[in-house]
């Protein structure tokens, strides 16, 4: 069996930050930007990895989701603790300064973990946790 990851999705609640952080700060490509009744959803993805993409959504578009739902995942978004997603890199430093350039929220410096990676952590500005670990 051949299975690759293709996309993951992550929320988004300002596509224009979104773009702004995923775009401008780690160098990601707009693949797709759709609009439908008010709600906007991206497709960004590295440069050099065509086959894999990172779609930002509107929090609890699916129309089975409760308002009751959607207000809770509105909480959990604005606490960083509905998505995230790893991401890995040949340069943790260069990648972590031009985070602290562009002023994103830093939640963790590069750091030595004790389960053998040295990564460090921010949020997008949905609030996502985003964790970027240094390749080896």
């Amino acid at each position: 069996m051949d299975i690759t990851i293709h996309a993951s999705f992550l929320p988004h609640d300002d596509p224009d930050a979104a773009l702004a952080f995923y775009r401008d700060l780690l160098g990601f490509e707009v693949r797709n930007d759709v609009g439908y009744e008010g709600m906007r959803w991206l497709t960004v993805g590295p440069v050099d990895q065509p086959g894999t993409s990172i779609v930002l959504h509107p929090p609890g578009a699916d129309p089975g989701i409760t308002d009751d739902e959607r207000r809770t995942i509105t909480e959990m978004m604005a606490k960083g603790t509905y998505g995230g997603i790893l991401l890995a890199t040949k340069d943790l430093d260069g990648a972590f300064d031009r985070l602290v350039a562009g002023d994103a929220e830093i939640v963790q410096e590069p750091t030595e973990q004790p389960y053998g990676v040295r990564d460090c952590a921010v949020r997008d500005p949905a609030g996502n946790l985003i964790r970027i670990q240094q390749l080896r």
